[in-house]
């Protein structure tokens, strides 16, 4: 792999697609190769369009728009980073040349919950919860009473929980309804899933490229609302439950082929493990590397985007707790107290350019040798941070 300057006409470019938290890293990662890197979202002073060469503010939906972009920069790769994308597009580049990552198929197979969830469970026949698709109210309710209740109901295509609920009786399911229409996505389409009492959930970060597939420990994670609040890093599983995860991901992400770094999260019932969802790009769970790897996810994402080594080191156990906003501003501050940085913990802070009440803004990482002190080390210190 030879590197260039990005002020050179010849030299390596990625494009982002989406350019929240995790583009952010992504973009951090490839400039330290000096790799230019092109920042696109649907508004403006986007996390990662703070570090990138160039940014754009365009609606990603729009087919037009993406391509205009893309024709514009002419990146050598183009990475989505978020599901609200005109797929039509990426196809559409792929036929011009452009590389897709993974490639535009596995996108559209994952962008929405429907894709993911056929192609997992009807394609690969893999191990999931009990699932319907409905596009109404009456729809909704007969699926409910198929499914039975408690059940999960989220729109299929949707990020950070917006629109999901559990419905725990048949009481709950028009609120539900209602609920699915904040959707960050498209609420035209729900999936019903039956409720899975498991013991825990977790996120396998999976890489892969033309060198193998690695997998880093498994990242266990609270969530509330869909949304996650503490992620850790290893979780504590059996070697069973972990292969049988690991068979999965490999299975769904060599049927999904091309370069790059999966999120695949699972639940964990006893031995049991039943697959969930899939994200062909880092994962917000996976945050936590940042401070447990020498090479954090972003970082192996950027390598398998690039064909080279998967290697690398554990640092030992660690966590990650997601501050979120408490008021709305458009012009926010954040104050985070000095005693969250010590040689074992820090924060990153977002640079969002407004908050709204429980957008995600920051998170606390922390390093120690007890995984379950630093839980409670990284929700104490995302607790300490304010915003106004």
């Amino acid at each position: 792999m030879t590197f260039t300057s990005p002020l050179q006409q010849n030299a390596i470019k990625i494009m982002l697609l989406g350019s929240g938290e995790l583009g952010k890293e992504v973009a951090i990662e490839a400039q330290r190769l000096g790799i230019e890197v092109i920042a696109v979202d649907k508004y403006e002073n986007a996390p990662a369009h703070l570090v990138a060469n160039r940014s754009y503010a365009i609606d990603m939906l729009d087919e037009a728009a993406v391509l205009e972009v893309i024709e514009k920069e002419q990146p050598t790769y183009i990475l989505p980073e978020v599901e609200a994308i005109s797929i039509s597009a990426l196809f559409e580049a792929e036929k011009k040349g452009f590389h897709v990552i993974p490639n535009a198929e596995a996108v559209n197979k994952t962008m929405n919950r429907k894709n993911i969830r056929v192609f997992a469970a009807e394609e690969l026949g893999l191990k999931t919860s009990g699932y319907k698709f409905v596009k109404t109210l009456n729809e909704l309710k007969e699926a409910g009473a198929e499914i039975g209740f408690p059940c999960v109901i989220k729109p299929v295509m949707s990020s950070s929980g917006h629109g999901q609920s559990i419905a725990r009786t048949a009481e709950d399911i028009e609120n539900s309804w209602e609920i699915a229409k904040e959707a960050r996505g498209d609420a035209s389409e729900l999936i019903v899933e039956e409720f899975v009492p498991f013991d825990y959930e977790i996120t396998l970060l999976t890489v892969r490229n033309e060198t193998g597939t690695t997998f880093c420990d498994a990242v266990g994670h609270v969530q509330e609302d869909g949304d996650f609040v503490l992620s850790w890093q290893p979780m504590n599983m059996s070697e069973a439950a972990l292969e049988k995860a690991k068979y999965i991901a490999k299975t769904v992400t060599d049927g999904l082929g091309g370069r790059g770094i999966f999120g695949v999260e699972f639940f964990v019932k006893g031995e049991e493990v039943y697959f969930s969802e899939l994200s062909p790009r880092p994962h917000d769970t996976g945050m936590v590397t940042l401070i447990t790897q020498s090479q954090s996810q972003f970082a192996l994402h950027i390598r398998a985007v690039l064909g080279l080594p998967l290697d690398y080191t554990t640092y030992g156990s660690g966590a990650c707790g997601a501050y979120k906003a408490t008021n709305e501003s458009k012009t926010p501050t954040l104050e985070v107290p000095d005693s969250v940085f010590t040689d074992k913990s820090f924060v990153r802070v977002f640079g969002k350019p407004e908050t709204h009440v429980g957008r995600r803004m920051a998170v606390s990482l922390v390093l120690d040798d007890n995984v379950e002190i630093a839980k409670e080390k990284a929700l104490k210190m995302a607790n300490s941070i304010s915003d106004s």
